[in-house]
């Protein structure tokens, strides 16, 4: 591909809830601050599916989904001074924001005031919709690019540009480490690295789940206890335990009895995002001065912060690789919660 190619290969959504198939896109010319990248590999996270879906409201169609991007530099533009051709590259969920707010200035751009700009299912400053990573190539502006450090492979990096960073952001801002209980609901694509995260960071690490199907899973992962959910002895036993919980589920929970797992002054922080509303029973905060907040993946620099991390402590995401022609497949699967722990398309498949 060459700065003037306009369309690339890609596999994309032509209506709500219509099948995946193979199609072309267009990418922009390679800009004074551009780089073009050779996507590897492509996580298929949750929220293309609530997307694709119209689950989170209308979304841009045809639709190419895709927030969790690894590749290789192909070309830079002539003002690119962070990267050079050759250099393993990541994309996470978000192209572009205002530069401007107060948000943006301090490195939180996806809290950004004016709205930061999806990697795909949003529209650019020229009123382009955005194109995501189930294709071969994107051009993204170099301050939106993160660097790969060697010693996590690229297919397995790919899913840490937003599971990893999901579950990074919260327990960095709520400073889960040594002394500190933390737990996390549900082990799916985010709580599997959520898992691994808190551990590498010292918290003692609790799986909530279900059931206790995926236990052995959890403590390999890094877990120290796993616990049932559909056992109303877990909320009895662990009542008040946890400085910190981070639920990862995309189904509304019992807020109330979650609540009653964290201790004064704790929090139980959600990373999931169900369609559907929740009901929270204020007592349930009010009995311990205790925080229900939301978290939601995390600025340029603090991503950068996470891959670093990921890769001093050898971290990567468990991973089932697919050809391109199996999304539609690993979109039922994701949504009946049968895969461990996330997919990600070759894309070289395409």
């Amino acid at each position: 591909m060459t700065t003037n190619a306009t369309t690339v290969p890609a596999y994309a959504a032509p209506a709500a809830n219509a099948p995946l198939e193979r199609t072309t896109v267009p990418r922009r010319p390679v800009g004074e601050h551009d780089v073009l990248i050779e996507i590897k590999y492509a996580g298929i996270c949750h929220s293309d599916i609530h997307q694709a879906t119209d689950g989170w409201g209308e979304g841009i169609f045809p639709m190419v989904p895709g927030h969790e991007i690894a590749g290789i530099v192909a070309e830079v533009g002539p003002g690119v001074t962070k990267f050079r051709v050759g250099d393993r590259v990541g994309v996470g969920c978000f192209v572009d924001s205002c530069r401007e707010c107060a948000y943006c200035l301090r490195g939180l751009e996806q809290y950004c005031t004016g709205g930061m700009t999806g990697t795909y299912n949003a529209l650019d400053k020229n009123g382009e919709p955005t194109y995501g990573g189930y294709s071969t190539h994107i051009v993204v502006d170099e301050n939106y690019t993160l660097r790969i450090p060697e010693g996590i492979g690229l297919d397995e990096a790919a899913p840490l540009l937003c599971a990893g960073i999901t579950l990074y952001s919260p327990l960095a801002h709520w400073q889960a480490g040594p002394g500190k209980k933390v737990a996390i609901v549900g082990l799916g694509g985010l709580g599997h690295m959520g898992v691994k995260i808190a551990h590498a960071l010292g918290a003692e690490v609790t799986v909530l789940s279900q059931s206790l199907r995926k236990r052995e899973d959890g403590l390999k992962l890094g877990a120290d206890h796993f616990h049932a959910t559909s056992d109303p002895r877990t909320f009895t036993e662990l009542a008040g335990t946890f400085d910190l919980v981070i639920s990862t589920v995309s189904a509304p929970l019992d807020f109330d009895a979650y609540l009653s797992l964290v201790r004064t002054d704790g929090a139980l922080v959600n990373v999931g995002a169900p369609e559907e509303p929740v009901k929270v029973g204020l007592f349930s905060l009010i009995g311990g001065r205790k925080t229900l907040a939301g978290s939601m993946i995390g600025g340029i620099a603090e991503t950068q912060e996470m891959l670093d991390f990921c890769a001093e402590h050898g971290l990567g995401a468990e991973i089932e690789l697919i050809r391109a022609d199996q999304i539609n497949e690993a979109y039922e699967r994701v949504v009946k919660s049968d895969v461990r722990y996330r997919f990600v398309i070759d894309t070289s498949t395409i």
